[in-house]
């Protein structure tokens, strides 16, 4: 029984203990578990198709891209492949733990992803794409991380922190574009 003293709002041990040997089967999903697991296993799906055709972009690119700055912005690109990269990993261990299988079936990859692959093209095409790309996943993330709110708060957390890097992303991308077209676009 959930003890219901005014000082305390925690559920005595003993109620935690037979919970937890209830529905084993669910792993990390326990009956106080406020989302809808489906919702939930769905919606991480598109984050890990986003985020692996973010990482198929900043990998031709880092590879296709010519020019003076080439070498250093073919690493900054490499370093974010291997960022998005991360985040995709972490997107599919949460479905795992939601009891879900992450889908990286090629087949309609690009219809699952909110990100688009992109064209290639010259170093600033390819940065303004991937400044693009990184506004867009930003906005995206934001909306899940509302969604998940109080209601799942590991999914909105993880998320939170790839939101994080794909704001440190587009701040990258910009300055690339400063950088090569010689004047700040962000209002000062």
């Amino acid at each position: 029984m959930a003890q219901t003293t005014e000082n305390t709002f925690l559920t005595d041990v003993q109620t935690l203990r037979e919970r937890a040997q209830k529905s084993i089967e669910k792993g990390a999903v326990t009956p106080t578990y406020e989302g809808d697991v489906q919702t939930a296993i769905d919606l991480l799906q598109t984050v890990v198709a986003t985020e692996l055709v973010c990482v198929l972009r900043y990998t031709m690119h880092s590879i296709s891209v010519e020019g003076l700055t080439s070498e250093s912005v073919a690493a900054e690109f490499a370093t974010h492949a291997k960022e998005e990269r991360a985040h995709m990993l972490a997107a599919a261990n949460r479905i795992d733990q939601l009891g879900g299988t992450p889908n990286f079936d090629p087949e309609g990859l690009a219809t699952r992803s909110a990100s688009e692959y992109g064209k290639g093209g010259n170093l600033v095409e390819m940065v303004r794409q991937n400044l693009v790309a990184e506004r867009l996943v930003i906005e995206h993330y934001r909306e899940l991380i509302r969604y998940f709110g109080d209601k799942d708060p590991t999914t909105r957390i993880m998320l939170e922190r790839i939101l994080a890097e794909e704001e440190e992303h587009a701040t990258d991308m910009h300055d690339l574009l400063v950088a090569h077209e010689g004047r700040p676009f962000l209002k000062e």
